[in-house]
């Protein structure tokens, strides 16, 4: 896969902290040799966390994300302050920026403590080092100058250096197939789909069959049956929108394995076995019970879209509880947990890697069962086992 074509998903997110006006935003558009972020001398520019995914050498393909400053006041100063503490979530390599000529501050080490506490490597950036350089001894230190330039590349080859071993080595299923497979992917084309597009999970999964050099075969939940009739080969599975599940195990015969884009995600974000252990305390929901259904993505609502409308009418109907829900998309995840009996989660692949262990290690903390929609909806219908049996070790857990 090209740098050009890499999902911000899969990409190194690197992040840039700092107090206001430690020249944090000039570092970053030193670094990206682009105007990315506003610049002033005016204290807290930067009021919301600037993202960009783009190539960088010698770092490849990353995401960069200016974030407010720590030392922000006030009540909005406060929530801004918030946001850029939200940002470690998804951080995989940080840069905290130093004004050289003041040195580090209490936040600037209550940050580091936390960069330590998240095991996020970091590199510490004294700006500024035109009118007063610091003589730094530490391997992850360095003293720039965004005004002249200085040691900006160097700067670059020190995060290209904290980034060694973080490729994203894993598959989404082409390391289970081999050269002229058939695979039959499910998509349902409702209100809910977009226009025009397919959604990310089937594009990457299409492209993931391509590298392995086996054969995508698309195709509408209404149309499978005929299309495996006609097939001369019989295919090696048949992977399917969740929603779908049902209709597509009635339609798939028992000797072709069947899994969905959702299962297959939660592997690749490495917490499909969390999934499925997840998944049983539906059965343990109770009258009143609340249950936080989570997104990683922001989107306009349809009229039946899947987290908001039918996984919660499926949820009451399998239970047969009246059940309280409440939703998180995007960025935001709830600071609190103990409120909900059980998590349901999307496949998250809108969110890096890090930033999904970080929610599932928050609800592993809190003793929240945590699963997603795919896993939800097959055990649901029956049909989890099943599901999963494509991952011996994963099928293991349901016996």
């Amino acid at each position: 896969m090209s740098l050009n074509s890499t999902v911000s998903a899969d990409r190194l997110h690197i992040a840039f902290f700092g107090k206001r006006n430690a020249g944090k935003s000039s570092v970053v558009n030193a670094v990206t040799a682009q105007k990315l972020a506003i610049v002033s001398d005016v204290l807290g520019t930067t009021t919301d966390p600037v993202t960009k995914a783009m190539e960088i050498l010698p770092l490849g393909a990353v995401v960069i994300i200016d974030t407010p400053g720590i030392d922000d006041e006030g009540e909005l100063g406060a929530l801004r302050v918030k946001k850029s503490y939200q940002v470690l979530n998804k951080t995989d390599i940080a840069v905290l920026v130093v004004d050289s000529s003041v040195g580090k501050s209490d936040e600037d080490n209550a940050l580091i403590q936390r960069f330590k506490q998240k095991n996020i490597p970091y590199i510490i950036a004294y700006n500024k080092c035109d009118i007063a350089n610091i003589n730094v001894s530490a391997e992850n230190e360095i003293c720039v100058s965004a005004k002249t330039g200085e040691n900006i590349y160097q700067l670059k080859e020190l995060i290209a250096k904290q980034s060694q071993g973080m490729e994203n080595k894993k598959h989404i299923i082409s390391d289970m197939l081999e050269k002229n497979d058939i695979v039959v992917l499910v998509v349902p084309i409702d209100s809910a789909a977009p226009k025009g597009r397919l959604i990310l999970p089937q594009q990457q999964t299409i492209r993931d069959i391509l590298d392995a050099h086996a054969v995508a075969v698309t195709v509408q939940d209404n149309e499978l049956k005929a299309v495996l009739s006609s097939l001369a080969k019989k295919p090696k599975m048949v992977i399917t929108d969740s929603q779908a599940f049902k209709k597509v195990s009635e339609d798939t015969p028992s000797d072709i394995l069947l899994t969905s884009f959702s299962i297959l995600f939660a592997r690749y974000k490495g917490n499909l076995e969390l999934a499925v252990s997840g998944v049983k305390a539906i059965d343990k929901l109770q009258n009143g019970d609340t249950v936080l259904i989570s997104e990683g993505c922001t989107h306009h609502r349809q009229c039946d879209d899947i987290g908001t409308v039918k996984l919660p009418k499926w949820l009451q109907k399998y239970t047969g509880k009246t059940l309280n829900f409440e939703y998180s998309s995007g960025t935001e995840f709830p600071e609190d947990l103990k409120k909900y009996k059980m998590i349901i989660h999307c496949g998250g692949c809108m969110l890096n890697e890090r930033e999904m262990q970080y929610r599932l290690k928050y609800a592993q903390d809190e003793n929240i069962p945590i699963t997603n929609y795919g896993t939800a909806i097959a055990y649901m219908n029956g049909i989890l086992e099943r599901s999963v049996e494509i991952f011996p070790d994963i099928a293991a857990l349901l016996k």
